[in-house]
C-alpha cells in the first residue's frame, strides 16, 4: 500500500518539534537548500541525455527512409530488366530456345525410360497383388509396397497425359494403350482395398489387425491427395487462365479422384448387410432358427469393440459406423420376417427376441441414438396384435372347417357312429380336435409370460366355442323341426346323432374347466377373473347345448306319444292308455340310459318326469266333464304305472317327490264337496293358490252340480283371501301348467 503525501506543514513538524528547534532554523535551510541544488542538477543532466537520444534516433530514421527508397528503386530497375532480357542481353532468345529443348529432351528421355520399366514394374505389382489377394484375410505384406509403386505410375500417367494434350491424336491413342494394363491393375487394387474393408472382422479374427492399420493409412494419404486435387480444380475454375498456368502443380487436374475413406466405410456397411442377408437366406423358411442362430452378431459387437476401433482413427467413429449398419441390416431382416406373416408362435418368439435384443445391448453399453430408429420403428407391441390376429384367423378357419364338416355328418347321418370306451355314443372326435387347437395356441401364449396375451387367446377361444355352441343349438332345432314337420325328409338316426352331441358337448364342458384350473395359477388376480368369466361362459354355452340335446330327446318321445297323449282325459282314456305312454317312454330310455353320459342321463331323468307330469296336468286341466269315481281310479291306475317307470330311474324319495303333486290333486277330485277345502288347502300350501287350475277341475268334477261346484269355489277363494296365501318362493310345476280359457274347454267337449 502506498504511503500518504508528505505536506510542507508536516516536514517542517519534524524539525520543530520543541522551541529549542526554533534556533537551529537556519541550519536546516541551508542544508534543505543544498538537497535541492543537488536535484536541480541531475535533473538538468538527465533532459540533456534524453534530447541526444531522440536526435539521434530522428537522425537513423532518416537514414532508413532514404535507404528503403534506394532500395525501391533498385527494385525497379531489376523488375524492368527482367522483363525484357533481350534488352540487356542479346542472345538471350537463342539461351531461352536451347534451355527449352534440353529440357524437353531429359523429360522425353525421362518418359520413355518410364514408358519401358512401367511393364516389367506391372508384372511385379501383379504377382504381389495375386498373391495379397489370394488370402483376403492377411497378412498382406506387399500391401504399402503395392500402393507406393502404383501411386508413382499413376502421377507418371497424369503428367505424361496432361504433357500429351497439344500432341497428336495417333500419340494420345498409342499412350492410352499403353496405360490400359496401369488402369487395369489400379482397378485391381481398388477392388482389392475395398475386399479388404468388407472383411474387417475376419482380418481382426485371424490376429492381422495391422493390415487395417495400412489400409487406412493409405485411405488418409490418397484421401490428402484427392483433397489438394479438388482444391487445385476449384481453383483452376475459380481463376482466369493466366493466373492458373503459372501453378505448376496444375497437372494435379489429371488425377483421378480415389474417395476411399468412403468406399471404405461402404464395403463395411455392405459387408454387414451381405452378413445379414445370407443368415436370413439360410433359415429363410425357418425364422425361430434364424432368431435362434443370430447370436453371432452379439460376439461381432465384442469384437468389433475390443480388436477393430483401435485400428481406425477416431474421426472415423467405426464403432457408432458398425452398431448403426448392424442395427438397419437386422431391422430389415425382422421387417421380411414380419412381412412374411409367420405362424403364430414366431410372431410370439420375435416378440420375446426383441424385449432380449434390447437388454443385451444395453447389457453391451451400446448407446441408445445408434439403435435408432428401433427395430420395426418401435412397433413391436403390433406383434402382439399380430399375434392374436393370426391366432384368431387360425381359430376360425379350424372351427369353421370343423364345424362344416361335423355339421355335415350331423345332418346327413351316413356314417354309423362311434362308441367310446365307457360305450357311449361320441362323434368324431370333434371335442377333442378343438381343445387341441385351442390348448396348442394358449401354450403359445402362456410362453409369453404375459397375462395380457393369455387373457386374449382365452377371450377368443371363449368367441369361437360361443360360436360353434349357437350353430348346434340351431342345428339341433332345425333337425327336429324337420322330423316334427317333414319326417320323410329327414335322415334316420336324429336320436343316436344328438345323444352323441349331447355326450361332446359334456366332454368339451370337462375340457374347459380343466384348461381353467390349468391357467389360473399362470396369472395374475387381474387377468385371473377375465379368464374366469370366459371359460365359464364357454363351460356354460356346453352346458346349455347338452340340455338343448336332452330337451330335444324328451321332445321326441312326446312328440311320437302325440296321438295317445291327446286322448289323455278324453273317452278312449278311461279304457287305459297309459300303458302304452309307459312302454315307449321305457323304449326310449332303454336306448338313452345305454349310450348317453351317465350325468347326462340323470338330468334327462329329471326333466323327462317334469314333461310327463306337465302332458298329464295340462290334460287335467283342460279336460271335459271327469266321470266319478271311473276317472280318479283312472288316475290312481296312471300314477301308478307312471312311478313303477320312473322308479327304475330314479330313487323311490325322489319319484315320491315328483308324484305328490298328483297325489294332492287326486284328492281335491276324490274328496267330498263338504271337505274338498282341506285337500285343497293341503295342495295350495305346496303349490300356491292356483284357483284357474282348481276351479276347472272342480268344474270338471261330474259328481258336483253348479251350485255345488259355486258352494266350493266360495270357500276356497274366501279361505285364500282371509289367509293371504301366495304363491311359494320357488315355482312349482303348478307354475307351468297351461290353462284353457272357457271357450277352448267348451270346443274340446
Amino acid at each position: 500500500m502506498a504511503a500518504a503525501p508528505v505536506s510542507a506543514a508536516q516536514a517542517i513538524g519534524e524539525y520543530l518539534q520543541s522551541p529549542d528547534d526554533l534556533v537551529k532554523v537556519s541550519a536546516y535551510r541551508k542544508k534543505l537548500e543544498k538537497e535541492k541544488a543537488s536535484i536541480d542538477a541531475r535533473l538538468k543532466s538527465g533532459v540533456k541525455e534524453q534530447l541526444q537520444a531522440t536526435r539521434e534516433g530522428l537522425r537513423k530514421l532518416l537514414s532508413t527512409r532514404a535507404n528503403v527508397q534506394a532500395i525501391k528503386d533498385e527494385m525497379v530497375i531489376i523488375d524492368r530488366e527482367c522483363s525484357d532480357p533481350q534488352t540487356q542481353v542479346a542472345t538471350f532468345d537463342q539461351i531461352s530456345r536451347v534451355s527449352m529443348v534440353h529440357r524437353n529432351f531429359v523429360q522425353t528421355e525421362e518418359m520413355v525410360n518410364n514408358l519401358l520399366d512401367m511393364e516389367s514394374k506391372l508384372s511385379e505389382i501383379g504377382y504381389m497383388l495375386d498373391d495379397d489377394s489370394a488370402n483376403i484375410t492377411g497378412p498382406a505384406p506387399n500391401l504399402l509396397v503395392i500402393h507406393y509403386y502404383l501411386k508413382q505410375l499413376e502421377a507418371f500417367r497424369n503428367q505424361t497425359m496432361h504433357q500429351a494434350k497439344k500432341a497428336s491424336s495417333d500419340a494420345r491413342i498409342y499412350l492410352v494403350r499403353r496405360f490400359e494394363r496401369l488402369h487395369t491393375v489400379i482397378e485391381q487394387f481398388d477392388q482389392y482395398i475395398i475386399n479388404l474393408a468388407g472383411n474387417v472382422l475376419d482380418i481382426v479374427r485371424e490376429g492381422n489387425g495391422h493390415v487395417i492399420v495400412r489400409l487406412i493409412k493409405i485411405a488418409e494419404m490418397e484421401g490428402r491427395e484427392d483433397e489438394k486435387a479438388i482444391a487445385i480444380r476449384l481453383v483452376k475454375k475459380a481463376a482466369k487462365l493466366d493466373a492458373a498456368s503459372k501453378f505448376k502443380s496444375m497437372i494435379a487436374n489429371a488425377r483421378v479422384i480415389k474417395h476411399y475413406r468412403s468406399k471404405i466405410t461402404k464395403a463395411i456397411a455392405d459387408s454387414i448387410k451381405a452378413k445379414f442377408e445370407r443368415a436370413h437366406k439360410q433359415d429363410e423358411n425357418d425364422p425361430m432358427a434364424f432368431l435362434e442362430n443370430i447370436q453371432w452378431m452379439y460376439a461381432d459387437i465384442i469384437r468389433i469393440q475390443s480388436d477393430v476401433v483401435p485400428c481406425f482413427p477416431a474421426e472415423y467413429d467405426i464403432y457408432s459406423l458398425y452398431i448403426r449398419e448392424y442395427h438397419k441390416a437386422l431391422n430389415v431382416q425382422i421387417n421380411k420376417i414380419v412381412a412374411s406373416e409367420p405362424g403364430a408362435n414366431v410372431l410370439l418368439a420375435l416378440f420375446e427376441w426383441l424385449k432380449q435384443y434390447k437388454k443385451d445391448m444395453r447389457e453391451l453399453e451400446v448407446p441408445p441414438d445408434l439403435l435408432e430408429p428401433p427395430l420395426l420403428d418401435g412397433k413391436e407391441q403390433s406383434l402382439i396384435e399380430d399375434y392374436l390376429q393370426v391366432i384368431i384367423k387360425k381359430l376360425d378357419e379350424w372351427s369353421s372347417n370343423m364345424m362344416k364338416t361335423e355339421l355335415e355328418e350331423f345332418v346327413s347321418r351316413q356314417d354309423p357312429l362311434e362308441v367310446d370306451a365307457d360305450g357311449q355314443y361320441a362323434t368324431q372326435g370333434g371335442a377333442g380336435i378343438l381343445f387341441q387347437m385351442v390348448n396348442q395356441q394358449i401354450d403359445l401364449a402362456t410362453e409369453s409370460g404375459q397375462g395380457a396375451i393369455l387373457a386374449r387367446v382365452v377371450a377368443e377361444s371363449n368367441r369361437v366355442m360361443r360360436g360353434m355352441q349357437e350353430q348346434w343349438v340351431k342345428t339341433v332345432e332345425q333337425e327336429y323341426k324337420t322330423q316334427v314337420e317333414k319326417p320323410e325328409e329327414i335322415a334316420p338316426g336324429l336320436v343316436e346323432y344328438v345323444i352323441a352331441l349331447a355326450n361332446d358337448m359334456l366332454k368339451s364342458a370337462d375340457y374347459a374347466e380343466a384348461l381353467l384350473a390349468r391357467l389360473e395359477p399362470l396369472v395374475s388376480e387381474k387377468y385371473r377373473v377375465q379368464m374366469n368369466e370366459k371359460l365359464n361362459d364357454a363351460i356354460d354355452g356346453y352346458l346349455d347345448v347338452a340340455k338343448k340335446c336332452t330337451q330335444t330327446l324328451i321332445d321326441m318321445i312326446f312328440n311320437d306319444l302325440k296321438p295317445v297323449t291327446k286322448n289323455l282325459f278324453q273317452p278312449p282314456w278311461y279304457d287305459g292308455i297309459l300303458a302304452q305312454i309307459v312302454e315307449t317312454i321305457r323304449d326310449y330310455m332303454d336306448d338313452y340310459k345305454e349310450f348317453l353320459n351317465p350325468s347326462l342321463f340323470e338330468l334327462l331323468v329329471e326333466d323327462l318326469i317334469d314333461a310327463f307330469l306337465l302332458v298329464y296336468l295340462n290334460a287335467l286341466a283342460n279336460s271335459p266333464k271327469l266321470k266319478i269315481p271311473a276317472a280318479t281310479e283312472r288316475i290312481k291306475d296312471d300314477v301308478d304305472d307312471a312311478f313303477r317307470l320312473f322308479l327304475n330311474y330314479k330313487s323311490q324319495k325322489d319319484t315320491e317327490e315328483y308324484f305328490e303333486v298328483l297325489d294332492l290333486i287326486l284328492g281335491i277330485l276324490e274328496a267330498s264337496k263338504e271337505i274338498v277345502f282341506l285337500s285343497y288347502w293341503s295342495f295350495a300350501k305346496k303349490h300356491g293358490p292356483n284357483l284357474a287350475f282348481v276351479e276347472g277341475l272342480i268344474k270338471a268334477r261330474g259328481d258336483l252340480d253348479r251350485s255345488g261346484v259355486s258352494e266350493v269355489m266360495d270357500t276356497i277363494k274366501r279361505k285364500v283371501k282371509d289367509e293371504n296365501l301366495a304363491d311359494p318362493p320357488e315355482p312349482t310345476i303348478m307354475k307351468k301348467v297351461a290353462i284353457q280359457n272357457a271357450f277352448s274347454r267348451f270346443l274340446r267337449t
